[in-house]
């Protein structure tokens, strides 16, 4: 990097941040352009802070994708909550994801009196303008914007990828002159262990349904070349918290773990870029969400 490009050259960090199931991630993947976080219709899929990089000749900018911000009903939700807040508290810049088609609700009432911790300007951003009717639109911004002094407003659709490149203009414009904190090439901070977790935790996640998409974790235990053969053995643990989910998420004649775990093989294969042999076992730990050890070992609270 020349001086002259040193001189002009901005970075910083920005946080994601709403209520569950707003498209925070769907958002993040599509200002990247690939899948960075997974994306479910549940709410609450994301669990940690993930950060992914956004890297041009003029700027780098970090976003971090949030937990939803909800009532935490157990110890995972109280550490999502954390790392939510965690990531407004290190941010420049933070926008607040709605839903354009949806009046403000106590929610959104609860986060904007959070968005207080963040020092940095807020943009809200309102998502899924597709499925807003022009006069909705503008009924809902007004009352949005009668929730905290946002310094700029967007309409966008994140899973169209309409309405981006305003955004992306305006967080440049907003972030300090600074160096690349990562290499070009880098898109997350994330390991590909962690990866690798979170695509088989989200195929499980769009097979099932009711309360077991929020009982499932997915530990990566082993990733290892085979010998000589160009093909990755990968061995994961996907815990639930009753017995009985065991034989769900397994499925009638193993089905769906098939399903799962083809679809995830997929993804992974391309993520390693080689073939890769996935082994899953499906285990029941009781209660795992309020287990502070486990939360730690799996990587959902700060050691």
């Amino acid at each position: 990097m020349t001086g002259k490009e040193s001189k002009t050259h901005r970075s910083g960090f920005v946080a994601l941040v709403g209520r569950p199931n707003v498209g925070k991630s769907t958002l993040l993947n599509s200002l990247l352009g690939q899948k960075i976080a997974i994306v479910s219709p549940k709410p609450q899929t994301t669990r940690t802070a993930i950060r992914a990089i956004l890297t041009r000749d003029e700027m780098q900018v970090i976003f971090i994708d949030t937990p939803g911000l909800h009532r935490p009903r157990h110890e995972l939700g109280r550490s999502m909550i954390r790392a939510a807040r965690a990531a407004l508290q290190e941010s420049d810049l933070a926008c607040f994801i709605v839903e354009a088609h949806c009046r403000p609700g106590p929610g959104d009432n609860h986060i904007a009196a959070s968005l207080q911790e963040t020092s940095g300007p807020v943009f809200l951003v309102l998502n899924k303008a597709d499925l807003a009717a022009p006069e909705q639109l503008q009924s809902n911004r007004l009352l949005y914007r009668d929730l905290y002094p946002f310094a700029d407003c967007f309409t966008l659709s994140a899973l169209r990828g309409e309405g981006l490149e305003p955004l992306l203009n305006a967080i440049a414009a907003c972030l300090p002159e600074g160096p690349r904190y990562y290499p070009p090439e880098m898109i997350t901070d994330q390991p590909e262990r962690f990866i690798a977790a979170e695509i088989i935790r989200e195929k499980i996640i769009h097979l099932t349904r009711e309360e077991i998409p929020h009982a499932i974790a997915v530990v990566v235990e082993e990733i290892s070349p085979r010998e000589g053969r160009e093909l990755l053995d990968l061995r994961a643990h996907i815990f639930v918290e009753r017995e009985s989910q065991v034989g769900i998420v397994i499925g009638k004649g193993g089905r769906l773990l098939k399903d799962a775990g083809s679809a995830a093989r997929r993804e992974i294969e391309v993520l390693f870029g080689r073939q890769v042999y996935l082994d899953l076992r499906v285990k029941a730990r009781r209660d795992w969400r309020n287990r502070e050890r486990l939360l730690r070992e799996w990587g959902y609270k700060e050691t």
